[in-house]
């Protein structure tokens, strides 16, 4: 049972390595209902260990019809900026006050499953003393944390980056899962204009995988996401081309690490010309791109894919996503929104008290949004200005 294990995994590796530029993934052939009954039997047992079957059904709850993910994992330091745009100095407390914000609003696990915390956010208390991993529990909202420590220069590359956090994420990770948190996100990036060099791509894909491998021993859902940046004069072609090499490095290496692929949730960027194209690409040709790169490098084994918005303004993410739920597709194709739910939310709070009722009405309304697009039955008609303006920032952080 073993052997035939090993020979369709070991196919399985090389057909994905080789097929490195572009060409469609295309299934191994197994000639033998024995080796299929075999693989099949010892799948889950040789990945994620005792985890295996509640890592499935987190994976599942998080990835489910008509709702999304909540990112409001920024660091102190990102979370200080957007303060700033508010006239908000930078303190703990303002930060408690603004989170606080979003994880009580009314009604927000109707469209919400999942919320990625930054670390300070998992420890933190409401006002009135209740757990905010606590209150987001009671909204049916799965919490999630940050687990990587940031992108830092990668020496040898073409001015290029590489994530940091992989010494001690074991026992954080068992911290986390103890505080209530049940899935974890590493975000490293990849920049088009850099290269990107194939010591980048790889080392980003090496990252994630030993991250993923992690967190399942730990009992986190691992999100695993590589954002291709914006940053750029590259059209739509050029992205797609990068983002194959990209995802087809990544399948390689979670394989290589025994990850748990049932067990996984994805926040890729979507297939997009560059911020600084001149050539703009409609929904229905960014969800025609994004859906086939998903065909050819994403196992249907993954339960959910959840994209990132990646300095898109708030209608265009969820226009996009919602041209990809037009047709049927074998995942769950859905969102993982910081800036593309906040944005007009954060501006309408604006550090007063008395606006807290506005401001998470504002957050409801883009979560309705983004949960329509979930299911391909959203319509941009009333979208106010605000909502339509860019957030592309250069070379983005966090």
């Amino acid at each position: 049972m073993a052997a035939a294990t090993g020979a369709v995994l070991k196919t399985a590796l090389s057909l994905r390595k080789s097929e490195w530029m572009g060409q469609a993934l295309r299934p191994t052939s197994v000639n033998t209902s024995a080796q299929s009954q075999s693989y099949n039997a010892t799948a889950l047992s040789v990945r994620a260990g005792a985890y295996s079957e509640e890592l499935i059904k987190t994976a599942k709850r998080v990835a489910s019809p008509g709702r999304g993910i909540l990112a409001m994992d920024e660091s102190n330091a990102t979370c200080g900026k957007r303060l700033a745009s508010i006239g908000l100095e930078n303190t703990e407390a303002n930060r408690q006050a603004y989170r606080q914000l979003l994880v009580s609003a009314p009604g927000l696990g109707q469209y919400i499953s999942g919320s990625i915390l930054f670390e300070e956010t998992l420890y933190q208390s409401t006002t009135d003393g209740k757990k905010m991993v606590d209150v987001l529990v009671q909204q049916d909202i799965v919490p999630g944390i940050k687990v990587d420590k940031g992108l830092v220069p990668l020496a040898g590359s073409n001015d290029e980056s590489w994530c940091q956090g992989l010494d001690g994420l074991a026992s954080r990770c068992a911290a986390y899962y103890q505080q209530g948190a049940r899935f974890a996100k590493w975000r490293t990036v990849v920049s088009i204009p850099n290269g990107p060099s194939a010591l980048a791509v790889k080392e980003a894909a090496w990252g994630l995988a030993r991250y993923a491998a992690i967190a399942q021993d730990n009992g986190l859902v691992p999100i695993v996401e590589p954002e291709i940046l914006l940053d750029g004069e590259h059209g739509l072609e050029r992205t797609f081309e990068v983002a194959l090499k990209v995802w087809a490095e990544v399948f390689f290496y979670l394989a290589e690490n025994n990850v748990l692929f049932e067990g996984i949730l994805l926040k890729p960027s979507m297939v997009t010309p560059g911020a600084e194209c001149k050539d703009r690409a409609s929904p229905e040709t960014v969800a025609q791109y994004t859906l086939n790169l998903l065909r050819r490098r994403v196992p249907p084994a993954v339960p959910g894919i959840m994209f990132l918005s990646g300095g898109q303004s708030e209608v265009e993410a969820t226009l996009n996503l919602n041209a990809m739920n037009q047709a049927p597709n074998p995942w769950h194709v859905s969102f993982s929104y910081a800036r593309a739910l906040q944005n007009t939310c954060l501006k309408t709070w604006a550090g007063r008290p008395e606006n807290v009722d506005a401001a998470q009405k504002i957050l409801l309304v883009r979560a309705k949004a983004n949960s329509l697009a979930q299911l391909g039955k959203y319509s941009a008609e009333g979208e106010s200005a605000e909502s339509k303006e860019g957030m592309f920032v250069k070379g983005y952080t966090y």
